[in-house]
Formats: C-alpha cells, sequence, structure tokens
C-alpha cells in the first residue's frame, strides 16, 4: 500500500517523568506543524572487523539509537493574554520556563537547569515514530512580508516503530497568524535606536543538545547554549546611528520587538545585550541595507537572553 507524505500528524505532550511516555492526544497535544522532517533512526554502529579468509564486509552492529525531528510552527499569541499558547511545551522543551500571569500575559524565559521533556508523536499514513525524552532547540525568523515562525529542532529516545492509525487533530489552540510588515511589527529599538526599517530579523538559541548512551543511562541533555541572530536594516548615516563605532568597540544594547497589535495575539521579543558582528552592505530594489550578525549574551543576571512574552 502506498504510503502518502502529505498524510503525516505530530503531537508533543510534556513529561512528567523524564523519558516517560505521557501518551500525547489528538485531541488536547496536536501541533499544527509546516515543513515537518524526521530522521527516524540515528544510529551509531561498530564495525564487527571479522577476520575471515576471502574478501568481503563485516556487518555493523547499532550501538546506539535515536531519533531527530525537525518543524515550524507559525508565531502568533493563544487567543487570550494570560493564556499558554499551544507551542508552549515546545518551548518547555528547548530550556524555557513558562510563566503565567492570569489575564496579562506568558512569558518564556531560558534556563540553565531542571530542563522539561516532551513525547513526541509523529505518525505518517499509520506508521507510528515515538520519540521520548526529547528535548531540541529553537529559532525564530521575523522576515518582511512573511508568517513568522519558529524552526525547531527535537531528539529523542527511540522507541519501536509500530502501525497505528493516524489521530484526528483538536487545533482550535493554535491561532491564526498575522505577517510580519509595518502595520503588524511594531516597537522594534536595537541600541536604542528606534528607526529602524526592517528587512529580516532572525534569533536562534543555539542549544547544544546532546544524547548519550552509556551503561545505566540513556538520555538527551541541553549541555550549553550560545544564542545568535542576525539582521537586515536600511543603512543610515553615521550621524543617524553609528552603528560602526558599536561594531568596532563590541559594544552590547537591548533589542525589542513586538508581534501583532490585538490582545491576545500579540507576541514580544527581547534581549538585554546583543553584540552587532561582521557588518555587510546588500542591495534591496536599489535601497542600500545593512546585515549584520549578532551575539545574544546574558544581563547582569542570566538566563534572560531572550525573552519570549506572549500577550
Amino acid at each position: 500500500m502506498t504510503m502518502l507524505t502529505r498524510k503525516r500528524t505530530l503531537l508533543a505532550k510534556i513529561e512528567t517523568t523524564y523519558g516517560i511516555d505521557p501518551t500525547p492526544t489528538g485531541a488536547a497535544n496536536a501541533v499544527q506543524v509546516r515543513n515537518l522532517n524526521i530522521s527516524p533512526q540515528e544510529t551509531e554502529t561498530e564495525k564487527r572487523n571479522l577476520v575471515r579468509p576471502f574478501l568481503g564486509n563485516s556487518e555493523e552492529i547499532p550501538v546506539a539509537i535515536h531519533v531527530v525531528v525537525d518543524f515550524e510552527v507559525e508565531l502568533a499569541g493563544a487567543g487570550a493574554a494570560g493564556t499558554a499558547p499551544a507551542y508552549g511545551p515546545l518551548l518547555r522543551a528547548c530550556a524555557f520556563a513558562e510563566t503565567i500571569s492570569a489575564g496579562v500575559s506568558v512569558i518564556y524565559a531560558p534556563v540553565s537547569a531542571a530542563f522539561e521533556s516532551v513525547t513526541l508523536y509523529f505518525n505518517v499514513d499509520g506508521v507510528l515514530h515515538k520519540l521520548t525524552g526529547a528535548r531540541g532547540t529553537v529559532s525564530f525568523d521575523l522576515s518582511a512580508k512573511k508568517i513568522p515562525v519558529m524552526k525547531l529542532k527535537f531528539t529523542g529516545l527511540y522507541s519501536p516503530v509500530a502501525d497505528a492509525a493516524a489521530p484526528a487533530l483538536t487545533l482550535t489552540a493554535w491561532k491564526k497568524p498575522v505577517p510580519v510588515n509595518g502595520v503588524n511589527t511594531t516597537g522594534l529599538t536595537l541600541h536604542g535606536y528606534a528607526g529602524i526599517i526592517l528587512s529580516q530579523l532572525t534569533l536562534d538559541m543555539a542549544n547544544n543538545v546532546a544524547f548519550e548512551s552509556l551503561v545505566g543511562v540513556e538520555e538527551v541533555n541541553i549541555t550549553d547554549r550560545a544564542p545568535a541572530g542576525s539582521i537586515a536594516m536600511r543603512a543610515v548615516s553615521v550621524a543617524t546611528k553609528d552603528w560602526w563605532t558599536a561594531i568596532k568597540d563590541a559594544t552590547t544594547g537591548a533589542l525589542s520587538v513586538t508581534h501583532g497589535t490585538v490582545a491576545g495575539n500579540k507576541v514580544k521579543i527581547d534581549a538585554p545585550a546583543v553584540q552587532l558582528t561582521k557588518p555587510q552592505y546588500q542591495d534591496m530594489n536599489g535601497n542600500q541595507m545593512l546585515q549584520a550578525g549578532m551575539v545574544l549574551v546574558p544581563g547582569s543576571t542570566g538566563n534572560d537572553e531572550l525573552t519570549i512574552t506572549v500577550q
């Protein structure tokens, strides 16, 4: 029987105990996803290298197996201020803590310990791949005239692949995004400058996600992070904003941007200490653009390199 690529589903549920399947359901834990990909068996092998009286290979014995899945979800609000968005469990499994202020906002801030994990169910036309103990990393892409997205990559423990009917999905918790443009994307400031004309902003948590398979333990750990990003904006005169001196002197400054204008569908991104690097000129429709890399470093208290506030 032919398996159709189009018929794929993804579920995600926070684990109470690491690596123990909490049994996500299509009704409560469906992920509205795009650009979905899976590496169903990431395998480390050991070659037998048998000595025999003839030429030829020896088998390679699998010594450790894990699973990797990557996908995008649209960046939008939760439908009501102070309600956790449907993608909350995904951010929590990417080393973010979730703080809910009822009726006001939900804040996601990075953590350096007590990392949460999720179980993911990937079903492709009746074939089920389970990832338990999954942890990951996330990046954000706000490009003008595009839908804002989060790009996520998870590594999880391998479970035997089995036939299972695809679940019916309830996706009402996932809200329709608004495009990145001058109406919907506001409050953009960087290093105290509010006159930015933006083409693209990307921010990457760059978590170091490591799969370990040792005697007595098999787990996925987040061992470090190196948040970074890039920005493409209209170039301006030195008198308007002296980016050149800021870059030369490795000056850091705050970044802030709000996407969405209606309560319940607003997402605010803040970074307190952003260093710009490697400036380059680019042409866009005859206009001179300035593209630069960004390094996001912690503020004085730490665990604040990038904060997401859903309002």
